[in-house]
């Protein structure tokens, strides 16, 4: 796959990781031990999960990530090139290991993780001055905070078109950043973090607008089963609703979100917003409906086969 002028371009820096997961009937408490009813290892990392989100889509994808010189490390970068992503700003990093997720997921679909960072944290601003030209001519630049702040920084000041954050995990250090923002993407805690105020459905129009002042075009809050919230300085903010389901894991579908959302931003540019959050929400609850996170990514399917409902706030 190469970046041409002819193909709207896609590219994520961020997270690769190997997900560790297992599945128990519900989730453990502190120093209790529970049996567990499935134990499997895949592919994860936030930054890689939007990518292949995009990827099996459609989307014209590109990873800058690092990945560690262990047998995870290559095996992720062989995995990233069958499934359509070009990975030659994909690096390997010489006595570092690839990044971990241990993962529990309770038969309710709940989850809890934690992340060991390895060489994800080694992602460095000389990665983005190496990669400047794939940066800069991006049609679409998501990042997120699983790698260093001060390398996406630097890429999102290099870029020339949508820059997409998923600011996540939540952190409230975090404003120098934001006026590089074309879009800001959270959830309920994040946005909490970021803007220092609690979020209800009462003040989350307030919340929006105190995140939209940090200079940010355009504010999502995605609000899982009660879909999502957005606000632009053009026009009201905006309730999309999604469709309900029954979970089975929620690994990983904010990330089934954001990658979604750059590819329809690519894909229907010529839709209103509020239908291409509202396919993407459609794709996030798709996913959620399937074990595992990578896997249970949907292939290319006709997410605006309908009008996404909305109201105004």
């Amino acid at each position: 796959m190469s970046q041409n002028s002819q193909t709207s371009s896609i590219v994520v820096i961020g997270s690769c990781s190997v997900d560790f997961t297992t599945f128990a009937p519900r989730l453990p408490m502190p120093g209790e031990t529970l049996h567990g009813t499935k134990f499997m290892t895949s592919f994860g990392g936030k930054g890689a999960n939007q990518c292949v989100a995009s990827a099996k889509l459609g989307g014209n994808t590109y990873m800058i990530a690092r990945a560690g010189d262990d047998q995870w490390g290559m095996k992720y970068k062989e995995y990233l090139k069958i499934v359509g992503v070009d990975v030659s700003h994909f690096y390997i990093t010489p006595n570092a290991s690839t990044g971990i997720a241990q993962i529990t997921v309770a038969d309710n679909g709940e989850n809890q993780i934690v992340i060991v960072t390895g060489a994800n944290n080694l992602l460095e601003i000389s990665d983005v001055h190496t990669s400047a030209e794939l940066i800069k001519n991006a049609d679409v630049l998501i990042g997120q905070l699983e790698t260093p702040f001060e390398t996406t920084l630097a890429a999102f000041k290099l870029n020339k078109g949508v820059k997409l954050l998923n600011a996540a995990p939540g952190r409230s250090d975090i404003q120098k950043i934001l006026p590089y923002c074309s879009i800001l993407c959270v959830n309920e805690g994040e946005a909490a973090l970021v803007s220092g105020m609690e979020v209800t459905m009462s003040n989350i129009v307030e919340v929006l607008t105190k995140l939209l002042h940090t200079g940010c075009e355009t504010v999502i809050i995605t609000l899982g089963e009660k879909g999502a919230v957005y606000l632009s300085s053009d026009q009201q903010p905006i309730h999309v609703p999604c469709k309900s389901v029954k979970p089975v894991d929620t690994t990983g579908a904010g990330d089934a979100f954001v990658g979604a959302l750059a590819t329809f931003l690519v894909e229907r540019k010529d839709l209103p917003l509020h239908q291409i959050i509202g396919a993407a929400c459609e794709v996030a609850s798709t996913s959620v409906t399937k074990e595992g996170t990578q896997t249970s990514y949907p292939k290319k399917f006709d997410a605006f086969n309908k009008q996404y409902e909305f109201r105004k706030l």
